[in-house]
């Protein structure tokens, strides 16, 4: 039974007389068609484009490469033999189309095409889950990246410094700029500063600045990273990491609320809202003198830790996908989806070095991949692992097999946990209850 033809939608872009004459012959056949130039191709929702690519859109193809990228379908290129010898034509139309056809037109040949290519873009629509950025940065539907952002939600409106506690990668500063994004300072200045990355020698200056003639090298006035943040939001990574001394400073900030620059005596009144985040234990530290108990409480007030990824299972596909599309600007490429082995890697690798990881992980396999779909190898995972696990009880392998099952299940089926749980056998509440013994979601 053919699709009904509001739900097959063909673009037929820039056509030429050949692209005309197929219009009565694929309408019969339940295509809803319509045609537009390359510029307002954008302006048409469409399941599957045609393209009638000529040389003019190859001098530079930016064009054409944004309307791919950007239209979510799978789009046929149309062109003459002689066209397709042209140098580098070949390698583009395999790298950005999902097929090509030379005139004349092979009628049957185009339909049985257009059927594939629609196919396919209808599994390309059930993977992509449609994000606006500027109001979801942290992407995810996993239960920690839940309940991460329904708590940001509670605190952001507050005044009180909060501290950011979470490994290497998991998000920490996107975190502080979604605090700050929903705040009532989001339109005054957000002002990150890495402690671990600057000299400890210019620390003070960077935050507290220096008049002129301060010190050797000072020949002008230099305002802080805190005056600079007045109004608005002074975010301190990796705070575990600031020098007693410069410690001890920030406290009487904090306090008094505001600061002298380096070589100055007057203060400076300064209002801002300070966040941090560490991925150190502060306690140990302030156990062994390496950081002041006094300073902890006053950053302290409210706390959130971010998940790593290892524990976000079902946010993999997902963010494996945004990944791909955000990259394939800066790579050239077209955006990629994954096989199924390379989901399965994914599944199974531990991710020590969590979202950062993924990112540059997705960042190689767009550079590397060959096909059409990014392989576990492009990714530097291995397709079959084959691990020799510790002995253990056959409980402890019960344990690890159940919750392998369910970040398996979780990676194809995110979207849809009734099809997740019928896929693993199993009714939706027990489902669920699995979920929480194994705290994935």
């Amino acid at each position: 039974m053919l699709e009904p033809a509001s739900n097959r939608r063909l673009l037929i872009v820039d056509p030429c007389d050949d692209c005309h004459r197929l219009l009565p012959g694929l309408r019969s056949v339940g295509w809803d068609v319509h045609s537009c130039t390359l510029s307002s191709a954008l302006e048409h929702p469409c399941d599957v484009g045609l393209l009638r690519l000529q040389a003019s859109h190859l001098q530079p193809p930016d064009a054409v490469k944004d309307l791919i990228s950007r239209s979510n379908t799978e789009w046929i290129a149309v062109l003459s033999a002689e066209e397709l010898r042209a140098q580098n034509v070949g390698d583009f139309v395999c790298e950005w189309f999902f097929d090509f056809h030379t005139l004349p037109f092979d009628v049957s040949r185009v339909q049985v095409t257009l059927g594939r290519a629609f196919g396919m873009a209808r599994l390309r629509g059930k993977g992509n889950v449609h994000v606006d950025e500027t109001e979801h940065e942290l992407l995810g539907d996993s239960r920690p990246i839940r309940e991460l952002r329904k708590l940001l939600s509670k605190l952001a409106p507050t005044e009180s410094p909060v501290l950011i506690r979470g490994e290497s990668g998991t998000g920490k500063e996107l975190v502080a700029r979604t605090l700050h994004r929903q705040s009532q300072r989001r339109d005054k200045p957000f002002v990150p500063i890495n402690c671990g990355a600057i000299p400890e020698h210019l620390i003070q200056s960077e935050l507290f600045g220096h008049e002129k003639g301060a010190f050797t090298g000072a020949h002008q006035r230099k305002i802080g990273r805190i005056e600079v943040a007045n109004g608005g939001t002074l975010f301190l990574d990796e705070i575990g990491d600031l020098p007693l001394e410069l410690q001890a400073n920030l406290l009487r900030f904090l306090q008094e609320k505001h600061i002298e620059r380096v070589g100055g005596s007057q203060p400076i009144a300064v209002d801002v809202r300070v966040l941090a985040a560490t991925h150190v234990d502060l306690e140990k530290a302030i156990d062994s003198g390496r950081f002041r108990e006094d300073l902890y409480y006053r950053l302290n007030v409210l706390q959130v830790v971010t998940a790593p990824l290892r524990d976000r299972h079902g946010d993999l596909s997902m963010l494996a996908s945004h990944f791909s599309h955000f990259y394939s600007l800066e790579t050239g490429r077209r955006p990629r989806s994954f096989s199924e082995e390379a989901l399965a890697a994914m599944g199974k690798h531990d991710w020590p070095g969590n979202v950062r990881e993924l990112a540059n992980r997705v960042r190689r396999g767009l550079v590397l991949a060959e096909g059409r779909q990014i392989e576990a190898q492009d990714l530097g995972l291995h397709s079959q692992q084959n691990f020799e696990a510790s002995m253990g009880t056959l409980e402890d392998y019960k344990h690890r097999a159940e919750r392998q099952a369910l970040c398996d299940v979780l990676n194809r089926h995110s979207d849809n946990l009734s099809i997740a749980a019928k896929v693993l056998g199993v009714s939706r509440p027990t489902f669920y209850r699995l979920l929480h013994k194994h705290q994935i979601r």
